[in-house]
């Protein structure tokens, strides 16, 4: 093993590695992170003097997993936990590109609906 693989990084730095912004403040959200904490028994940081968190590579790879099934598969927490659980299930976070694609068909056929409503009756 690596000396990076033994590093440990801090909330902030997890949530600027995971992208997790306010979109109204623009600032990290790190409350996020500590919600998932709660919410998934898998993502136990390592809390070290002055009560900081800290994360591994393998937790930082979990969430990563449960951001991609909350943000970007839409799935609710009860559907992501199953997911997670479910040790059939394999996903590749980082090749995640048809599901995107068929995501973004979804929103376009759902614009194009609206679009035809307001026309019809406007």
């Amino acid at each position: 093993m690596n000396e990076s693989n033994k590093s440990y990084k801090t909330i902030g730095e997890v949530a600027k590695i995971l992208n997790l912004v306010d979109k109204k403040s623009g600032k990290l959200s790190t409350h996020t992170i500590r919600f998932w904490e709660k919410e998934f028994k898998q993502i136990k940081p390592y809390i070290f003097a002055g009560k900081r968190r800290y994360y591994d590579n393998e937790t930082i790879e979990k969430l990563k997993k449960i951001k991609f099934l909350l943000k970007d598969k839409g799935l609710t927490i009860k559907g992501a936990k199953k997911h997670i659980n479910d040790n059939n299930s394999h996903l590749d976070v980082n090749n995640n590109k048809t599901i995107n694609a068929e995501k973004l068909k979804f929103k376009l056929n759902k614009i194009s609906n609206i679009v035809k409503n307001i026309k019809k009756n406007g």
